[in-house]
């Protein structure tokens, strides 16, 4: 049974932030604005090739590559930054801060669990004014593989310093909930962005249509008691 999480850890790309302002930057180097999704996807498929292998690249490097590849190799240096250059200016997701606002309401504490850089992910969080509701980032290049390794999601619990059952891994993408569950965690899926859980993945602990209903159910969820008991929002 699952209970009640004390630390929620978020995840960052789509879930927390909107890729949408991209699309026009898509356009002006003369691409389909469809090629956001193209671009995103091949993206994370890259960065788990590499994990999968036994090697790692970091985000910003995998995100440039697989727009070349995307671009069919005709993109310039100038193309390929002018794109890259719009991460630094992504606004929050809609849902994310009353989200956050539920959380820290019921004492629960916040963290970040990205595929992303740490500095990069911090510099968004304090642009949109999230970083008061958040402990920590927590940036899978501690590990150098890119999520849903079970070594990603004990890595964060070793961060946080709570066990998995006390911890909850909130995400867009079903994969990631996935992988949070086989580590132990309890799970929160948004369906805002893939609208349908994929059947092959675990179904998560809690689902709603975005991140507010899925912070409402996992406060919702049962208090556990025991030697981790206390306050429920204790430092993560």
């Amino acid at each position: 049974m699952v209970h009640r999480p004390r630390t929620v850890a978020f995840d960052v790309v789509e879930t927390l932030t909107s890729l949408e302002p991209l699309r026009g930057r898509f356009v002006e180097i003369g691409m389909d604005a469809s090629t956001l999704e193209r671009w995103f996807d091949r993206m994370l498929r890259d960065g788990m090739a590499l994990t999968l292998a036994g090697d790692y690249e970091p985000f910003p490097v995998v995100a440039a590559s697989a727009l070349r590849v995307i671009g069919g190799g005709r993109l310039g240096d100038g193309d390929v930054q002018h794109v890259l250059d719009g991460l630094a200016t992504l606004p929050a997701q809609p849902d994310a801060e009353q989200a956050m606002q539920v959380l820290a309401d019921a004492g629960v504490a916040v963290v970040c669990l990205t595929n992303g850089v740490r500095e990069s992910t911090e510099a968004f969080l304090g642009r949109t004014g999230l970083d008061r509701f958040v402990d920590q980032v927590i940036s899978v290049t501690d590990v150098r593989m890119w999520k849903p390794p079970r070594a990603v999601y004990e890595h964060a619990l070793a961060r946080i310093g709570r066990p998995a059952a006390d911890v909850a891994l909130v995400a867009v993408h079903a994969f990631d909930c996935h992988g949070a569950h086989a580590a132990g965690l309890t799970t929160g899926w948004a369906g805002r962005l893939e609208r349908h859980y994929a059947e092959i993945f675990t179904r998560a602990d809690v689902i709603g249509d975005d991140l507010v209903e899925v912070a409402r159910g996992l406060v919702d969820l049962p208090d556990r008691a025991g030697p981790s008991g206390g306050s429920p929002g204790g430092a993560g």
